[in-house]
């Protein structure tokens, strides 16, 4: 056992017998892994130490665990309150500055105004245009108006009891026709052909008040000269609708140079029929009649068909053409007399009443027993033209055209 402990020659005859040659290649086996076992040890700690090699891999294991503190700065995260800066949004109160910046911006126009320099070289504006010094009289009424439209928005009740814009219920002036009742109204029309002396003016008049167009074959009243000749024939005409008056002779054909023995001007005009053929017709219901009786037409649905045109037994529609002048400003509708509906409903006479120099036209409401229309048809008993249409004319005549007839 002794020799062992002296390796030098005997080592050599030892190895195949002795068992010791393996055990002594097992601890530099060992030896190796320790090695590479350093710098991994090394790395981390940066220790020079060899010793504690045991220690270096549970040194090893500790770093792994210590990783585990390093998910710690989740709550890094935390630092979410940083939406904190929306208090800084808060500051809303400089959208106020931007409302400062606009004010100055108005306030910058004023530098514009050295214009008034030049007003030495201008002419006084009396002399320019007296009208606008007279309209700037009214400059009060129109700074009211402003005020109205403001106290739309404030409340006009309110406005109305610091300034007297509006003015009060008591004091509205009253209606033209008070109490106006259509229902109750009998409009009649008596046409007095002895009187009539064919001047044309009503046919102007109408021309004129209701937008009809100048030319005659456009009218929505007429005047015709009736005619009895010495051999007994009968002639009827009317140049440019009797607007311009009449020459000495008929213009009706056949008619010149014969003998006259007789005449009369009738003044003719829409009947307003009770039984009438062109509200029976029309297709749309544009022609229609008012709950007072009188026969109008709604230009919003004519369509220009002219079947109330052919119905009228009469003669007293048209088809209003394209042009300057056109009753409601629409052409291509049917057009007729309407007694001036836009008069009589507000207690004025028909246009053409009110120009008759001799009265040859009356209206009035048959239904007021004292009027002077009741009392003519009382008195007088005027005619209807043509009952043999059977339409019944609320347009009644006196003279000779219903005395011959």
């Amino acid at each position: 056992m002794t020799r062992p402990k002296t390796p030098g020659e005997p080592v050599e005859p030892a190895p195949p017998v002795a068992e010791a040659p393996p055990v002594a290649e097992a601890p530099p086996v060992a030896e190796a892994p320790l090695v590479a076992a350093e710098p991994i040890v090394a790395k981390e700690p940066n220790e020079p130490k060899e010793p504690t090699v045991a220690e270096a891999p549970l040194g090893a294991e500790a770093p792994v665990a210590e990783p585990e503190p390093v998910v710690e700065p989740e709550p890094v995260v935390e630092p979410e309150p940083v939406v904190e800066p929306e208090a800084v949004v808060e500051a809303e109160p400089v959208v106020e500055a931007e409302a400062v910046e606009t004010e100055p911006a108005v306030e910058a126009m004023p530098a514009q105004l050295p214009m008034p320099v030049d007003l030495e070289g201008l002419v006084p504006l009396e002399e320019v245009a007296p009208a606008i010094v007279a309209a700037s009289v009214s400059r009060r009424a129109f700074l009211g108006f402003g005020l109205a439209i403001s106290g739309g928005l404030l409340g006009a009740a309110a406005l109305s009891r610091l300034v007297p814009v509006f003015a009060e219920s008591s004091d509205a002036a009253s209606p033209i026709v008070g109490r106006y009742d259509p229902a109750a109204k009998a409009w009649t029309f008596v046409v007095d052909t002895s009187a009539c002396i064919g001047c044309g003016l009503c046919v102007v008049a109408c021309k004129e008040e209701n937008n009809v167009p100048e030319e005659a074959a456009y009218t929505r009243t007429w005047v015709e000269r009736h005619v009895t000749t010495a051999d007994g024939a009968r002639y009827v005409d009317a140049p440019e609708a009797g607007m311009h008056g009449f020459p000495a002779q008929s213009t009706a054909p056949g008619a010149a140079g014969k003998a006259v023995t007789a005449s009369y001007f009738e003044p003719r005009l829409c009947m307003q029929c009770e039984v009438s053929p062109c509200t029976s017709v029309c297709p749309v219901g544009a022609t229609y009649r008012t709950e007072d009786g009188v026969i109008l037409v709604d230009a919003r649905r004519c369509i220009g068909c002219g079947y109330c045109v052919v119905a009228c037994p009469y003669g007293a529609r048209y088809l209003t053409p394209a042009g300057e002048h056109a009753p409601n400003d629409t052409p291509g509708i049917a057009d007729k007399c309407t007694w001036c509906y836009h008069r009589i409903s507000r207690g004025a006479q028909p246009a053409c009443v009110e120009v008759c120099p001799v009265g040859a036209r009356r209206f009035g409401d048959a239904n007021e027993p004292d009027s002077e229309i009741a009392t003519l048809v009382r008195e007088r008993n005027p005619k209807m033209l043509h009952p043999e249409f059977g339409t019944r004319p609320r347009v009644l005549y006196l003279g000779p055209s219903v005395e011959e007839a």
